[in-house]
């Protein structure tokens, strides 16, 4: 159903009767292997519910988005830690809101049938919103290479990302995470072990909060995979005028 002024897309905190709504999306996005079951995001509601969030259609009331957090206290883990490391299994049991700085963006799922309207913007904005809230440092998360499994064969998992970076390969959910203001960290393995898209391999990645971050924070954050400066036209870049005619 398209996103209409009559069928608006509204995204708000989860509720525990939208729990078996965000099951079935898990389906339709993941078919082969849902990742959340009703143990965990019941879970989730009680350690951290302001950090879940559903998108779903004013008029129908059907689930067409959701999110799931924690926050984490960023120290207490290993860059390369796994998405059960972060999440304590899918649990979110490990949620540290007195010493953590750090929001975990542990899931961000769109239904298929709506993607492309806007809809994962407008969660990754109430995830902002969110940690500009709370006053938290930054939003960090695993940014799965859902295309590499396409590119593997001729790239290492790094280079590929480079690449992305560089705006030479596109990937469906690092390049859309990119375009909403992250940055690469580093590139790991195993962080979804069975994934086939991304054969387990994923991008860290960062979102500072700029009204709380300091220049040190600025200044800690790895450069490897720094984008391209915007390239800014001059009075030389204009092309002259045809004076042949």
């Amino acid at each position: 159903m398209i996103d209409t002024p009559r069928n608006p897309v509204i995204v708000r905190t989860t509720r525990r009767e939208d729990i078996l709504a965000i099951i079935d999306l898990c389906r339709r996005v993941y078919p082969e292997a849902p990742p959340w079951n009703e143990a965990q995001l019941e879970s989730h509601m009680r350690v951290f519910p302001e950090g879940q969030f559903v998108a779903v259609r004013s008029g129908t009331g059907r689930v067409v988005g959701m999110a799931a957090s924690l926050i984490v206290s960023w120290d207490d883990y290993e860059m390369t830690g796994t998405w059960r490391d972060f999440t304590d299994a899918g649990m979110f049991t490990n949620h540290d809101p007195w010493n953590g700085r750090t929001l975990y963006g542990a899931e961000i799922m769109v239904d298929p049938a709506s993607q492309g309207r806007g809809v994962g913007r407008r969660i990754y904005d109430a995830r902002r919103d969110l940690a500009r809230r709370l006053r938290l440092l930054r939003i960090r998360a695993g940014a799965r290479l859902r295309s590499y499994g396409k590119y593997a064969d001729r790239m290492s998992a790094d280079e590929y990302v480079e690449k992305v970076v560089r705006h030479e390969i596109r990937d469906l959910t690092l390049t859309f995470q990119l375009r909403r203001g992250f940055h690469v960290l580093a590139v790991i393995s195993d962080y979804l072990r069975h994934d086939p898209e991304s054969l387990g391999y994923a991008a860290v990645i960062e979102w500072i909060n700029r009204e709380v971050a300091t220049r040190r924070d600025w200044a800690a954050r790895p450069r490897r995979f720094e984008p391209p400066p915007r390239r800014r036209s001059t009075e030389h870049d204009k092309k002259p005028p045809d004076r042949s005619s």
